[in-house]
């Protein structure tokens, strides 16, 4: 196979080819097979991830095959996710460290941060933000990257996941980042922000233990949230204004539980993004209208805790 194979272009031809004939699932930062080839195919010649296409015509030398193709091979019959393969994911423009201690970035919440959050942010000014279930800690360190004036906490449950995010701040240098160990706003008494982003875990139970194989790779608690995927949404969405600013935003995703959210709180008014790509289940809400919809929330999350629907409903002040 490998005197049929010369150039950097054949081994990214034929890296896509297999893994389609595989039946590989892509998801996990790219969501094609040449996309996901070229990424193994650059990361193994230890090339930058957007080299010019003119270089696609290089030869590789035998070595460089072997290197490759194990790549593959790995990939196709382990089903680990490539950016766990090569330790890197590319999130808003920046490299990040990418392991299992949590899931590989690919929130469209990167085009939000590379746009400033405008137009919903309409301008106001933003001091303190809030990253909450961080993971990696790509979104919080990209929101500090791009806002070099803003202070950024993020949190997290993972002692593992945390670990990684400490990393990944020293990688870039994100000395405008606070790292917290808390269960959503548990640990945050007293802290308040203009902005919290947070892409919570939202897969229902049957979605997860369906999912494919690549997605075993990842943590459980990074995905699993309920028989419709809102247990951790409610808690967020009844606490936030307890540390949101008067005229703070949150922006929050959801995926496919959108559906099940506009249903549960149809008076609601959730701003829905539209992306490049169109709608991905990422919605704004003012803090005002969290605030009006209290009550209603919180008997929701109060149902999943199996906490009396009381104590829930007068907790807000």
């Amino acid at each position: 196979m490998t005197d049929e194979l010369h150039t950097i272009i054949d081994l990214i031809r034929y890296g896509a080819s297999r893994f389609n004939a595989a039946g590989l699932t892509f998801g996990h930062s790219y969501d094609n097979a040449i996309d996901e080839a070229t990424q193994l195919v650059l990361h193994a010649l230890h090339l930058p991830h957007d080299l010019g296409p003119a270089y696609g015509q290089a030869h590789v030398t035998l070595a460089e095959k072997e290197e490759v193709l194990a790549l593959f091979l790995r990939r196709i019959e382990e089903r680990i996710p490539a950016s766990y393969l090569t330790g890197e994911t590319w999130f808003a423009g920046l490299s990040f460290i990418s392991d299992p201690r949590a899931l590989v970035p690919r929130s469209p919440i990167a085009e939000l941060i590379e746009a400033g959050f405008e137009p919903w942010l309409g301008g106001r000014e933003v001091r303190r933000a809030l990253d909450l279930c961080t993971g990696s800690g790509c979104i919080a360190i990209a929101m500090a990257h791009y806002n070099p004036d803003w202070q950024v906490d993020a949190v997290d449950l993972s002692d593992d996941a945390l670990a990684l995010a400490a990393e990944n701040k020293a990688r870039l240098q994100a000395g405008n980042v606070k790292l917290l160990k808390s269960d959503l706003f548990a640990g945050l008494s007293g802290r308040h922000y203009e902005l919290i982003v947070t892409n919570p875990p939202y897969v229902t139970n049957d979605e997860t233990d369906a999912l494919p194989q690549e997605y075993s790779y990842e943590p459980d608690m990074g995905l699993r949230a309920g028989d419709d995927g809102l247990d951790l949404v409610l808690r967020i969405l009844r606490d936030a204004p307890l540390h949101l600013s008067e005229d703070g935003l949150l922006v929050c995703e959801v995926g496919e539980s959108e559906r099940a959210l506009v249903a549960l709180l149809p008076d609601v008014e959730f701003a829905w993004i539209e992306f490049k790509v169109g709608q991905m289940g990422i919605f704004a809400v003012e803090c005002a209208e969290l605030i009006q919809h209290h009550a209603r929330i919180g008997e929701l999350a109060a149902a999943r805790e199996g906490r009396p629907v009381e104590a829930a409903a007068g907790s807000l002040f």
